[in-house]
């Protein structure tokens, strides 16, 4: 029996282990780096073992540290979450090797599927139907468009579509230069690629003794670049006929590896409801929490259970429900999926549960709590948030609720792009392909929740709580109210800045009651520094309000909107030179394209910054000359610091 686990991963697959750990009592090991010394899995656990350094190369990624930790710590069990070393067979024969119990598949079955070449090919012998592979030298015109993937790895890093033959070189080059920094291993295929398809997967469970169970399907296929942002179970494309062979499937894969433990078979599904397999995952998936909420199972207790030997039921589990899952970034969609990094000064969701009791409900699985810091070392995603209903409507709509009332404050998310999906008409009716940000266009699907009106409002609500802070701090008459005068003078005046657009609140506090430009039919029912509620046009609004150095937060139910004081006198010096190039995120300059002095045409690749296990193309604004170009290959940007500039040609 497991006595004491380590878990060899971080964040809220961490967490998520040490919850079952708790329930069935065993003793739980972390490990962190040391950008994780603060962070809740590092405190969640009975004991913490340092791993020196930052870098996923130096830390979680080291096998023998891990080990070490484990044996140190008197750990008989090691868990590996996902990610990392989850799906590496030298780590799962190395923990074997010092006596522990791994927690996981056979490492000869990780191995057979850790070539998603060589995994394609077993697959086919197995009766399991395919995309074939292509050798990117082998080419044609007939061949497109295409998908250019890391042999190794997942979660979309070592990935690119290629519509034209005069893509495929830099495709190749960019997709094998991250495939090697993110799994050690550059190697790249191509095959023929589906712009409308379905991504179908399925979980499996096997145990030793040779039951293999199918355990629901679910679909993820509304990805941002080939990476899962929506996930469901069950699909609403998979009828039961189609559901029965994809089960068939998946069953002939995991036994074709003589498959142990928690897996899923990934499959890419066309229009016309044919499906072909895409890769096998031999570890625990982000989207698990779906399948436990429609089946009842708790499946990290079941991979501890069939890791010490237990036998599953003949019987396989029945569904009931559905459960959508989305997962929350910090990222900014509009601004092509940049990942953000900061403080975050508040996360609450107050709709979300612990975890599914026995009916509908709301659940929070994350690796983040209020004032953590969002760093560049590792994956931006904040957490997963899963609903649960009788029927796949009131999932979304519970989900999307849940979503709008949270406080995210402190980095820009997707959270509005979750909720304006599982809001829109496509997706309630289920058409759901992997083109859907393309079809209905990420412009609209990205908008704010929060209209223009909105925006105005808050900001109203803003300028008053701010005036209630500097009454209550008052050394002088702090009774009286913001701006008073024996002889009416002009209105108190606050400027927010809101992107781009620069907002002006003008006010007055008279013994009448809150007179402010522009807002007719507004009335001040109370300010106090956190929370304002106004009687707009007869209706009382409440809106919470927190304020962190210069930036303003401000949510109600129509929306969180984040605002900017602007200071009363602006330095002249900070403005950057015309053509100026700034890092979006902190990250670090892994390539080069051009040098100082060369001319480049609007959207030719200057360099490329690698942060949060992404690469991102920094491309050129406008026809130009090169004129400054500060950084070189392996240094580390901060947000703002300029890494090129372009001039114009003259």
């Amino acid at each position: 029996m497991i006595e004491k686990l380590l878990v060899a991963n971080r964040g809220e697959i961490a967490r998520r282990v040490f919850r079952t750990c708790r329930d069935a009592g065993i003793g739980t090991v972390a490990v962190f780096s040391d950008a994780d010394a603060d962070a809740p899995h590092t405190a969640e656990a009975d004991v913490a073992v340092r791993l020196p350094g930052n870098a996923p190369s130096d830390t979680y990624l080291r096998a023998e540290l891990l080990i070490k930790a484990a044996v140190e710590t008197g750990a008989d069990a090691i868990h590996p979450g996902y990610g990392f070393l989850s799906e590496n067979a030298g780590f799962a024969r190395a923990v074997i090797d010092a006596g522990l119990t791994w927690v996981g598949p056979p490492p000869e079955a990780i191995e057979s599927m850790g070539s998603k070449v060589e995994s394609k090919r077993m697959m086919a012998d197995a009766g399991v139907p395919i995309l074939s592979e292509l050798d990117p030298a082998e080419v044609t015109e007939a061949d497109l468009p295409l998908l250019v993937k890391a042999s190794a790895g997942g979660g979309g890093r070592g990935m690119r579509v290629v519509r034209s033959l005069g893509e495929l070189a830099e495709a190749v080059e960019g997709a094998s230069a991250e495939a090697a920094s993110a799994f050690g291993d550059a190697t790249v295929f191509c095959e023929r690629y589906l712009e409308t398809g379905r991504h179908i997967e399925v979980q499996v469970l096997a145990d030793t003794h040779g039951t293999v169970w199918a355990v629901g399907e679910r679909e993820c296929s509304i990805q941002r670049r080939h990476q899962k942002v929506v996930e469901e179970a069950p699909s609403p494309f998979v009828d039961d006929t189609m559901r029965e062979a994809l089960f068939d499937a998946a069953r002939k894969a995991a036994q074709a590896i003589d498959y142990v433990g928690a897996g899923t078979v990934e499959f890419l599904a066309g229009p016309d409801g044919r499906f072909y397999f895409l890769e096998m995952n031999t570890r625990l998936q982000v989207e698990h929490p779906v399948t436990e909420a429609t089946t009842g199972l708790d499946l990290v207790s079941l991979q501890l259970r069939i890791a010490e030997g237990e036998h599953l039921p003949i019987d396989e589990p029945e569904t009931r429900g559905h459960a959508i899952e989305v997962r929350l970034y910090a990222e900014d969609p509009a601004a092509g999926w940049q990942p953000q990094s900061g403080t975050l000064h508040r996360f609450e969701l107050p709709a979300a549960q612990r975890e599914f009791e026995v009916g509908p409900g709301v659940r929070l699985d994350s690796g983040f709590v209020s004032g953590q810091t969002v760093g560049v070392h590792y994956d931006p995603m904040l957490a997963k948030v899963i609903a649960f209903a009788p029927n796949r409507r009131s999932a979304a709509r519970a989900l999307a609720g849940a979503l709008a009332g949270a406080e995210i404050h402190g980095v820009v998310t997707n959270r509005d792009l979750l909720v304006n999906v599982l809001r829109h008409e496509a997706f309630l009716t289920g058409e759901t392909d992997t083109a859907f940000f393309d079809r209905h266009g990420l412009e609209t699907l990205a908008r704010p929740l929060a209209t223009v009106d909105t925006v105005r409002i808050s900001a109203l609500a803003a300028a008053l709580a701010g005036a209630a802070v500097n009454r209550a701090g008052a050394q002088v008459q702090g009774r009286l109210p913001s701006g008073w005068r024996n002889v009416r003078s002009q209105g108190q005046r606050k400027r927010f800045r809101q992107g781009e657009d620069e907002i002006e609140v003008v006010y007055t506090l008279t013994r009448d009651g809150l007179r402010a430009d522009g807002f007719e039919g507004v009335e001040l029912v109370s300010a106090e520094s956190g929370s304002v509620v106004l009687e707009v046009s007869g209706v009382r609004r409440k809106f919470g309000v927190a304020r962190y150095g210069d930036a303003v937060y401000v949510d109600s139910p129509d929306g969180t909107v984040e605002l900017n004081v602007v200071p009363r006198y602006t330095d002249p010096d900070a403005a950057l030179a015309a053509g100026s190039l700034v890092a979006p995120m902190p990250g670090t300059v892994v390539r080069l394209a051009v040098e100082a002095g060369d001319t480049v045409k609007t959207g030719d690749p200057l360099l490329w910054l690698e942060a949060m296990k992404m690469e991102h193309r920094i491309a050129a604004p406008a026809d130009g000359v090169v004129t400054e170009l500060p950084v070189v290959v392996g240094q580390q940007v901060e947000v703002g610091m300029i890494l090129a500039v372009v001039g114009d040609d003259e």
